[in-house]
């Protein structure tokens, strides 16, 4: 199930964490892996480590506050691989501050890259994907963009914006045989949680039913599904990857 062969995917902040985890296991199903970050050398590593797997893996550096930057990788990918069928809107910031201490360039960068970033790049993909008549377009938004935050006011506004792009977009390219969803994570188990002290983490634990953080690998098997056939009938939704610590 959910195979991907002959599928060329671009996965956006795929350097690290959640979004390296979801380019390797999209590899694993066996579609071509552009990924897409910023960071050259650290893309090079995750591109040779899915090829030392056996996996089929490509890179392109990409600023997703730039709207030049954005065309131009996604006129590569289609120029190197002649096709484009999944689109993973994963990269993000965060600039977190209290909203009375938040100043406008903070908003601006956070808005800039998380969702205006995503528009572009859904817009980029989009004429490639009506002509061949199928894509996937999966949004990595947040549990946060459903439920808000504390200290959050622009990243949150971002991911509850993506949501809403999520779903106009479904509309929109439905009758060309494209979908579009988003997944929203809960606490996930990275780099930047492992900073954290045992009590914070305690405390986020507290919170999910499921006893546990997720995982990256928990978000990338939620993308390899609706990246698939099997998800063929499902767009414009939001699958709720968080434990159950919120239930809509």
């Amino acid at each position: 199930m959910f195979a991907l062969e002959g599928k060329i995917a671009l996965v956006t902040g795929a350097s690290q964490g959640i979004g390296e985890s979801i380019a390797r296991r999209l590899a694993t199903q066996g579609a071509l892996v552009v990924c897409a970050a910023r960071n050259e050398e650290a893309l090079q590593k995750v591109s040779s480590a899915i090829q030392a797997e056996g996996g089929k893996a490509d890179y392109v550096c990409l600023d997703m506050s730039s709207a030049e930057s954005i065309k131009a990788a996604v006129a590569t990918v289609i120029e190197r691989h002649g096709a484009l069928h999944v689109l993973v809107n994963n990269a993000g910031i965060t600039k977190d501050k209290l909203l009375i201490q938040m100043k406008e360039d903070e908003w601006d960068a956070v808005l800039d890259t998380n969702l205006k970033g995503a528009f572009l790049a859904t817009q980029a993909v989009t004429k490639p994907m009506m002509k061949q008549r199928w894509g996937r377009i999966i949004n990595i938004a947040s549990v946060v963009g459903q439920m808000g935050n504390a200290g959050q006011a622009n990243y949150v506004s971002a991911k509850a914006g993506l949501i809403g792009l999520t779903k106009s977009v479904a509309r929109e390219l439905a009758s060309r045989n494209i979908t579009a969803n988003a997944i929203t994570p809960g606490y996930i188990a990275t780099a930047m949680t492992d900073k954290l002290s045992e009590d914070v983490k305690a405390g986020f634990v507290e919170q999910i039913p499921l006893g546990r953080l997720g995982t990256p690998d928990d978000i990338a098997h939620a993308v390899c599904f609706l990246a698939s056939e099997e998800a063929g009938y499902m767009t414009g939704q939001v699958l709720s990857v968080n434990g159950g610590m919120l239930m809509p």
